[in-house]
């Protein structure tokens, strides 16, 4: 009986945690915003299309790479409540380490990115 309800309990855990990451995808959250181009065992592509005045749930990037096709003025909300503000210039080709957060566009153009995320 014990190793079934700890069985159970360990089951539980595991689809939580589940649940959980994939509540942080940005291509999940935000479906509407964000589209999978491309996914292997290495990378998975990413296009993002950012309205003015749109605001991303938050969610989840390993490590990246993006490519910035149309730039803007965004601002930034870290999962550990501060916010900033700055702008992505058209053609700009930035790294960025693991994070959680969600953006917002606050400038009049749609800000249009690649982001190549970078698997282990």
């Amino acid at each position: 009986m014990r190793i079934l309800i700890s069985t159970i309990v360990a089951i539980f855990a595991f689809t939580g945690w589940l649940i959980s990451a994939s509540g942080q995808d940005p291509a999940v959250v935000n479906a509407r915003t964000i589209k999978v181009r491309f996914e292997n065992d290495r990378v998975r592509v990413l296009e993002a299309n950012l309205p003015p005045g749109v605001k991303e749930q938050v969610h989840s990037h390993p490590a990246n790479v993006i490519y910035v096709i149309t730039g803007g003025k965004y601002r930034n909300y870290a999962a550990d409540g501060k916010t900033s503000e700055g702008e992505l210039k058209t053609g700009d080709v930035l790294y960025r380490d693991p994070l959680t957060h969600a953006a917002e566009n606050i400038g009049d153009t749609t800000m249009h990115l690649i982001l190549v995320e970078l698997k282990k």
